[in-house]
């Protein structure tokens, strides 16, 4: 039976607490691992599995936390899985902001529905999400991501100073992608609604015995969701593409 000191295990935990803090703010961070339906028990799992397998390809490291380089080396590690999290976790807020924009311009602004990692968001918003995941599962996201993170500890790796400035200037140009990418998946829609919008505006004018209210919003929803469903195809690679471009902003992060 193997026996150890105690100041060997304190070394061990030292060894255990830095991969699994970062791993854990990176999976905190990042879309999917970070709704709140997930249960915290397996995320703490999850980001312990990782740890373990975190040492089967690198050599731990003895950082004391509780010493003023410690304690900065541990900030920064949290600092790092952040930043790599919210990288993915801007694509989600583009999709978010484009389906609100399609909600408004079909009129179901107020119906909205509760996700479990962005809190109430309008259905559309909610459907356009669920096909990002199945994207992101199609294209193995899930496993990109994995490789992404266990590839920032060569590029950053434990203890070592870190170009702080630097992945926050390069966050800090990729977070437009929130309003572009929006508007890149809900212009066509917006566009084509307010033609049809126009045309209700039009008839109107020339019977205004028409109730426009009655006729005009059952019309606006009928027309949206049929466009909509012809919008798709476009929709669904545009998503594609800013989950892939995500990845290589990452890559171009991490300097791999």
């Amino acid at each position: 039976m193997t026996s150890y000191l105690i100041p060997e295990i304190i070394d061990m935990f030292y060894q255990f607490l830095f991969p699994f803090t970062r791993l854990s703010a990176f999976l905190l961070a990042s879309p999917f691992y970070s709704v709140e339906s997930i249960n915290i028990r397996f995320r703490i799992g999850i980001s312990t599995v990782f740890t373990f397998l975190y040492f089967s390809f690198f050599d731990g490291v003895v950082i004391d936390p509780l010493t003023g380089d410690g304690l900065l080396s541990l900030l920064q590690e949290i600092f790092i899985g952040v930043i790599l999290g919210f990288s993915l976790q801007i694509v989600s807020s583009a999709i978010t902001v484009g389906g609100q924009a399609i909600s408004n311009a079909m009129g179901l602004g107020m119906a909205n529905m509760f996700d479990p990692n962005l809190g109430n968001v309008p259905v559309i918003s909610q459907f356009l999400i669920i096909l990002s995941t199945l994207i992101f599962l199609l294209i193995d996201g899930h496993l990109i991501m994995i490789d992404i993170i266990f590839n920032s500890f060569t590029s950053f790796p434990i203890g070592q100073p870190l170009r702080v400035m630097g992945l926050l200037q390069a966050l800090i140009d990729w977070s437009p992608l929130i309003f572009t990418g929006g508007l890149l998946l809900a212009l066509p829609m917006m566009i084509a609604l307010l033609l049809v919008n126009i045309g209700l505006g039009i008839i109107t004018r020339s019977a205004p015995s028409l109730n426009i209210i009655a006729v005009g919003f059952p019309a606006i929803i009928l027309v949206g969701g049929i466009m909509l469903i012809f919008a798709l195809p476009g929709v669904l690679r545009l998503i594609q593409e800013f989950w892939l471009d995500s990845f290589a902003q990452l890559i171009i992060m991490l300097g791999i």
